[in-house]
């Protein structure tokens, strides 16, 4: 049997926040793709706490684009550029998942959807798609937007398109000043 070796890395280094658009619209099967990418993505006790909510209505998505600029500070006006927004609300988790989140003190809800999140941007990239992962933005807003009920919670908003600019050289720390073996 031929083993099929996907390099990963490379996919990785594909991957970037994206803050400019192309004028193109991205095609659904490759919107479909992210999507099942990120419902794919691993979660505690399988809870898959999450919902996505497309938005690609150009009104509702300059709404949408609105509620995550900020008049006073360099944020997020890049995102009216994007053909496509998807809203990710954090759906209540098993018991199980609570019980263990308030037992270690850990949000393992949150720490599910960013996983998914970003399972959605690398399949992105691996489509020659750009996205940008966004948290600021007017919660309140988006809720009225997109009609989501009062007692859930929109958590992430990515947006997706094709860039406009091309892949940059990453500047990351070095291996050696973020690795320990054994200790800290």
């Amino acid at each position: 049997m031929k083993e099929n070796k996907i390099d990963f890395l490379a996919l990785t280094k594909l991957r970037q926040s994206d803050r400019a658009y192309l004028d193109k619209p991205v095609e659904k099967e490759k919107l479909m793709k992210c999507l099942e990418a990120a419902r794919l993505a691993p979660s505690a006790c399988n809870s898959q706490p999450w919902t996505f909510i497309v938005v690609n209505d150009v009104d509702l998505k300059n709404k949408v684009a609105e509620a995550t600029a900020n008049a006073l500070l360099p944020l997020n006006h890049f995102t009216k550029q994007a053909p496509i927004h998807v809203v990710i609300v954090q759906e209540l988790p098993k018991l199980i998942t609570l019980v263990g989140s308030a037992i270690k003190d850990k949000e393992y809800p949150l720490i599910d959807i960013g996983i998914a999140a970003e399972h959605f941007c690398l399949q992105a990239a691996s489509e020659g798609l750009g996205s940008c992962i966004l948290g600021w933005f007017n919660e309140k807003r988006i809720k009225q937007l997109l009609n989501i009920p009062a007692n859930k919670r929109p958590l992430l908003i990515i947006t997706l398109g094709y860039p406009a600019k091309p892949t940059r050289e990453k500047k990351r720390k070095e291996l050696e000043k973020i690795i320990r073996f054994n200790r800290y």
